[in-house]
């Protein structure tokens, strides 16, 4: 089994690379454009996909100026069947995105597998309204064989302006067996993540092809790394409350 699922992710991955290598430098290319208009990236996701904002943000190796929107009652620890009761709640989005610093030259990455629940295509809806760039991560399987729950009836590559597609099957889970009554291991987490990670770094290459500094973190873990990101956090600290909240 355990050979088997990392057959199934290389599999997925190889889909990914090669039917979403178009889009994914598309948007490689528009986060350079951003960062280098003192843009922000900002990424939004329930339930496990919001485990994919925080895979890029704060990380080593990473860009600086990624803002996770991290709503708690969306996640998983105040309770995991309450934040999926919420996240198909009409509305709720707004209660939040109102508070969100979002600015036309920035970059917006909504995520969300089934990409059918309300909260989702709301950030995303509220997202272009502020004028910026929005992109997500979703399953396309959905869109062909599930139901909208929002009200517009439309799913979330539907709404965004640049739709990537993880290649999730519906459910997520990847793997059978004939003693096991049901599907089992997602794909979504670790393909979605490779995604991400890609994209930043083509927009890394992509800054560096026209001569401007990437802002990359190093890992605090490193000697000497200190300065070189303090001088960064500094720079961001006001657009990402969260890089230096309870400090």
């Amino acid at each position: 089994m355990i050979t088997t699922y990392f057959e199934k992710i290389q599999e997925k991955l190889h889909v990914v690379q090669t039917k979403e290598a178009d889009k994914m430098a598309s948007l490689a290319q528009r986060i350079s454009s951003c960062i280098q208009q003192d843009g922000i990236i900002h990424l939004f996701g329930c339930g496990h996909s919001h485990i994919l904002s925080e895979e890029v943000f704060y990380r080593a190796g990473g860009l600086v100026p990624i803002n996770p929107i991290l709503i708690e009652p969306l996640m998983l620890h105040e309770g995991a069947v309450r934040s999926s009761q919420l996240e198909r709640a009409e509305g709720f989005a707004s209660e939040f995105m109102s508070g969100e610093d979002i600015q036309p030259q920035d970059v917006v990455i909504v995520l969300s597998t089934s990409g059918k629940n309300p909260v989702p295509i709301d950030v995303a809806l509220h997202a272009k309204e502020k004028g910026a760039y929005v992109a997500s991560i979703s399953s396309f399987d959905y869109v062909e064989k599930e139901t909208s729950r929002h009200p517009s009836g439309k799913f979330l590559s539907e709404v965004v302006d640049l739709a990537m597609n993880n290649h999730s099957v519906v459910g997520d889970a990847v793997m059978t067996d004939e003693r096991v009554a049901v599907p089992f291991s997602p794909s979504s987490t670790v393909v979605g993540a490779a995604i991400l990670n890609s994209i930043m770094a083509g927009a890394i290459g992509h800054m560096a092809e026209r001569g401007f500094e990437p802002p990359i973190f190093i890992s605090g873990n490193v000697d000497g790394a200190g300065d070189h990101n303090e001088r960064l956090i500094e720079k961001y600290r006001r657009r990402i409350p969260l890089l230096t909240k309870g400090l």
